[in-house]
């Protein structure tokens, strides 16, 4: 990947966390953690990595995003020096449940060996 995509990357998630914490006034959007972006290769599209706080609101808080991903797309092209605003698509990011997965099951292995 090349430095212009990673530093855009790196931009994307310090303003848009900035703009959902601080800008939007819907509820169900207010503990949303931005954790990654990856922004294609021709800069027309942007998957927006989230997790949020409250597991059980997952559904209502990607639904609520979607609605609002216009509004951060037209806050981004004023934030951000770029020809062409990518478009936005938020993912759920299941990397946080998976590492705590893995670290359960290491802990389980390792209180065996201890018996």
């Amino acid at each position: 990947m090349n430095i212009k995509i990673e530093r855009l990357n790196s931009t994307f998630v310090k303003e848009i966390s900035y703009i959902l914490q601080n800008e939007i006034k819907d509820e169900d959007i207010k503990f949303v953690t931005v954790t990654d972006c990856d922004i294609s290769s021709d800069l027309s599209y942007a998957k927006v990595y989230v997790t949020v706080l409250d597991d059980t609101k997952r559904e209502n808080t990607l639904k609520a995003l979607d609605g609002a991903k216009s509004f951060i797309r037209g806050e981004l092209s004023k934030r951000v020096e770029i020809r062409h605003t990518p478009e936005l698509k938020f993912i759920f990011d299941e990397s946080i449940e998976y590492g705590k997965k893995i670290e359960d099951l290491i802990e389980s292995i390792h209180d065996k060996g201890k018996k």
